[in-house]
């Protein structure tokens, strides 16, 4: 006959056994097939912000991470060259205007004139003369739009809603034409990538509610918006001749590869700091219907 003592701890052994069987297996599940990742990323569009005309940079009225609305100005560039360029244009549309009048009025008249004082080829050299001047007058206009267009130009403005981040321009330098001064990280765009490992894709589905954790702790909400159809293959580039060039590997454990997965941040609690770049925990939801099914066919 087992003693009281011994029925007591033969039970408490079982129960420590189970205990640890238990954990193993919530552990086995938490982090082998429940859809999460720690390896998350909130990212943002940046726009970077060029002149689309080159000159001085006389003013530059925004600060570093100041935050700026679309339409503020950024840095002006000096508009003298370009005030003197739409003076230039409108003399020489002006001197084009007057040129067409005369022309016009010269072809009108030999049209009146009767045939036996102004022959034919006289005619049709008048008007041809008209209609170069109205062309003359139209490219005028046209290059009267283009300077005022870069006058225009010399004021950057703030192409969206944002945050102005590294900036590197001051008044004094010269700027270039289509060289990129600073650059705004767009405060509408913010989103996260997990990188799923690719045996929890099978769980994953567009719409799914997701939760994310920052590394301070604060909780963002959002769903699942796309999932990456491509990642690069390192071990297969391609080679002159565009066919395959595989390395052979020896290696004894293949490693689950990860996919970008995209998701939407559908609420942001009040006073989270949002930066693009840092990490965070990505953990899935599956919808109701997405969890029984799979269940049923592991079963």
């Amino acid at each position: 006959m087992l003693s009281r003592q011994s029925i007591i701890s033969f039970l408490a052994t079982l129960s420590v056994v189970l205990a640890a069987l238990w954990l193993g297996r919530s552990l086995w599940v938490n982090y082998m097939e429940s859809p999460w990742t720690r390896d998350g990323r909130v990212r943002a569009e940046v726009v970077t912000v060029a002149p689309d005309v080159a000159g001085l940079v006389l003013e530059v009225p925004v600060r570093d991470n100041q935050a700026v609305k679309k339409g503020d100005l950024l840095l002006r560039i000096d508009p003298a060259r370009f005030e003197l360029a739409v003076q230039e244009a409108r003399a020489l549309l002006a001197a084009r205007q007057a040129s067409l009048a005369m022309r016009e009025l010269n072809a009108k008249r030999r049209l009146a004139l009767d045939e036996q004082v102004v022959s034919r080829e006289d005619r049709d050299d008048a008007s041809n003369a008209a209609a170069r001047a109205r062309a003359e007058y139209q490219q005028a206009q046209a290059l009267l739009e283009v300077a005022e267009l870069n006058l225009r130009r010399t004021r950057v403005l703030a192409p969206v809603d944002g945050y102005v981040t590294n900036l590197s321009v001051y008044p004094g330098d010269y700027a270039h034409a289509g060289e990129a001064q600073l650059a705004v990280v767009d405060r509408h765009s913010y989103w996260v990538y997990g990188y799923f490992e690719e045996t929890k894709l099978p769980l994953l589905k567009v719409g799914d509610a997701v939760e994310m954790q920052l590394m301070s702790g604060q909780l963002l909400e959002g769903r699942i918006e796309s999932i990456a159809r491509a990642i690069y293959d390192r071990d297969n580039p391609q080679s002159r001749e565009l066919i395959a060039d595989v390395n052979p590997t020896f290696n004894w454990v293949r490693l689950a590869q990860r996919v970008p997965v995209r998701i939407s941040i559908d609420r942001v609690p009040d006073g989270v700091l949002l930066a693009a770049g840092i990490t965070c925990t990505v953990v899935v939801k599956p919808r109701a219907t997405d969890a029984a099914g799979a269940a049923a066919q592991a079963q």
